[in-house]
């Protein structure tokens, strides 16, 4: 069957999120050192704890990362004294500095030459559970959409963003290709709504997951390949 839509995962797929990760939390905590000493040098486990107490009142914040941060922040900053107003202006400035690291990924070096390649023949699109924007990124002009799980409310391995990003595309199930790292959110997932699932597997890591992916790749330089014998 003739492959026309390609969605994409976005951390770990695209690119090595964990020490963009690091930085962009290193980049707060120097924010907020400087912005609202009254925190002094809270320990990550205070930050854990309150975020597990926002999650257990609100199972669904789980997929909405942006504002889970947000109230992580003002919950922080009102426990060390800060007035509501201050806090939260604090808090939304805090997350914007956190945000704009959260931005300064490094692609894999395969990804620019793989996208341009296959947005000549394919619809592309986005499915991420995170918060990393590609209009942010320079990579939007290869991309018919971008589906991310706080706008749908639901994240992978939901079917709904799939079957969304389907309808975007006006395009069945059985034509359509979801190509990511995690064995549950994105093989599991896709495959579950009825796409076939690429595994990204750069490290060579043992498979761990259920029902085997439809094919594995090391590079994102395989895909054209692939998707030609596909073809």
């Amino acid at each position: 069957m003739t492959i026309e839509l390609i969605t994409f995962d976005l951390d770990d797929t695209l690119w090595d999120v964990t020490p963009v990760m690091q930085d962009a939390e290193a980049a707060l905590r120097n924010w907020l050192s400087l912005h609202a000493p009254r925190l002094g040098a809270m320990p990550v486990d205070h930050l854990w704890t309150i975020r597990a107490g926002l999650l257990q009142a609100e199972p669904m914040l789980k997929h909405r990362l942006s504002e889970l941060r947000r109230r992580i922040l003002l919950n922080a900053l009102e426990g060390a004294g800060y007035p509501r107003d201050e806090a939260q202006a604090l808090a939304e400035c805090g997350f914007q500095v956190f945000l704009a690291a959260r931005h300064q990924v490094e692609l894999f070096a395969e990804v620019h030459p793989t996208l341009e390649t296959l947005a000549e023949r394919f619809q592309l699109g986005v499915i991420t559970n995170g918060n990393a924007d590609v209009r942010r990124l320079g990579l939007a002009d290869y991309f018919q959409f971008a589906l991310c799980a706080e706008e749908l409310g639901v994240g992978k391995p939901d079917p709904k963003p799939f079957l969304e990003a389907l309808a975007r595309a006006g395009v069945a199930a059985e034509r359509a290709v979801h190509i990511g790292d995690h064995p549950s959110d994105d093989i599991a997932g896709a495959q579950a709504a009825g796409l076939r699932a690429i595994w990204f597997n750069p490290q060579g890591k043992a498979w761990d997951g259920g029902k085997v992916a439809d094919a594995e790749i090391r590079s994102l330089a395989e895909l054209p390949a692939l998707l030609e014998r596909w073809a």
